[in-house]
């Protein structure tokens, strides 16, 4: 049976639920309650099961914060012995307008501080990633303060169909690979 690792990226603690940071994080939970099921607390993290068409999807949201993502990703990788090629990371991103999507395949941190610790604790970039637009609506300087904020309510209601498109790409790679699932979804 083929097993896949959806790593959700955000901050743990409720002061960081509703944050742009944490945009991975909710991409799971939609997911999962999509499913009718829920996380559980394990080492580095919260973690969650479903299966899709005899297939495996593990769902971990790390609790190590942002900065230190890499060493939850590497233990769950290693636990499971997950290819770096069934795993996909979610992630927000600046560069994207609110809610589009964009999988891509391999690439550098962007200078996302997640992506970072990542990326030196595998000592590689070949693995999926799929950043979620959040916008770039801060004044300079504030780009800390932006992507640590909450979601305003209009912006709630706009990220909407962006998730859906996140999980519906995400079982599109599971299920067909990751070439369809990009041919699909990017925008």
């Amino acid at each position: 049976m083929k097993k896949y690792l959806i790593i959700g990226l955000g901050n743990p603690g409720t002061e960081y639920a509703q944050t742009r940071h944490n945009i991975g994080f909710k991409v799971l939970d939609s997911w999962i309650n999509d499913y009718e099921s829920s996380f559980t607390p394990v080492r580095y993290g919260d973690f969650a099961k479903i299966k899709i068409k005899g297939r495996t999807v593990l769902f971990i949201k790390p609790n190590t914060f942002m900065n230190m993502s890499g060493k939850a990703v590497r233990y769950w990788i290693q636990q499971e012995s997950i290819p770096f090629e069934n795993v996909v990371v979610v992630l927000d991103e600046l560069a994207l307008p609110l809610g589009e999507i964009r999988l891509k395949l391999k690439g550098s941190d962007g200078g996302h501080n997640g992506l970072k610790s990542i990326q030196e604790i595998l000592g590689q970039q070949d693995f999926a990633r799929l950043r979620f637009g959040i916008g770039q609506e801060f004044s300079k300087g504030q780009q800390t303060d932006f992507v640590l904020g909450k979601w305003t309510s209009d912006e709630a209601k706009q990220i909407e169909p962006g998730i859906k498109n996140a999980i519906n790409l995400l079982e599109t790679f599971v299920l067909s690979g990751p070439n369809i699932a990009m041919n699909r979804y990017n925008q």
